[in-house]
């Protein structure tokens, strides 16, 4: 925090104010930079940590991650858990997942691992057209060598990563970092312990899954069933 490399949160900012006798500065300067940002409150440290990482391994149990989703597929997403939202606020989310993909344009950093479970190939999210363009997204980056994918089956049956989606994060010159989410909220988690025993269920999930070339071939056998 002092380097500037990682924001306190809001609550963190409060109790250095106290500590310092800061007269409360680092907490409205915490809520200047909150309100700035495009993202969900919850995830707003997150997507700072994200944009610095040098490596992400990320689980997803139900949704294609984030980072790479098209447009029409987070439209689709979207609508479906806010049917009541303007127009312009679903814009707004697909504004912000677009512009967190850049990371992409980068040809070696940071290091994507992406496991996904095969529910996420088989839910037709917006539809046969838009799945296929996304699995095509997602064959097309694992093409280039830009992300490397692994597919659960689902005949796997129990797995380490049943209790929901996380992610990873590495830095060159900061401790490791896990994000965890659900329907309405998320957590960003620091202890040295914990992110020890995600990145062993992590590896414990990837051991079981399919290899990447067989991942690939189940994901272009998914997009044959949505142009069917």
């Amino acid at each position: 925090m002092e380097a500037a490399t990682r924001r306190p949160t809001k609550e963190m900012a409060k109790l250095l104010d106290a500590a310092l006798h800061t007269d409360g500065i680092l907490t409205r300067m915490c809520e200047a930079m909150e309100q700035a940002s495009q993202h969900a409150e919850y995830f707003r440290l997150a997507a700072e940590l994200e944009a610095m990482a040098s490596a992400i391994c990320e689980y997803a149990p139900m949704i294609v991650p984030g980072l790479l989703q098209i447009p029409d597929y987070t439209r689709a997403y979207t609508r479906a858990a806010r049917p009541l939202a303007t127009e312009e606020d679903i814009e707004k989310n697909v504004t912000s997942r677009q512009d967190r993909s850049r990371l992409l344009d980068n040809p070696t950093s940071p290091e994507l691992w992406f496991t996904l479970h095969e529910i996420v190939l088989r839910t037709p999210v917006g539809g046969s057209k838009v799945m296929y363009e996304q699995l095509a997204h997602i064959v097309e980056l694992i093409e280039r060598h830009r992300v490397l994918v692994q597919v659960l089956p689902l005949a796997t049956g129990a797995h380490p990563l049943m209790n929901g989606m996380f992610a990873l994060m590495s830095f060159t010159d900061a401790p490791p970092a896990v994000y965890t989410e659900n329907a309405h909220s998320g957590q960003l988690l620091d202890a040295p312990a914990l992110v020890a025993r995600y990145a062993k269920t992590y590896d414990l999930g990837r051991a079981v899954a399919l290899s990447p070339d067989a991942s690939l071939s189940l994901i272009r056998a998914a997009m044959e069933d949505y142009a069917a």
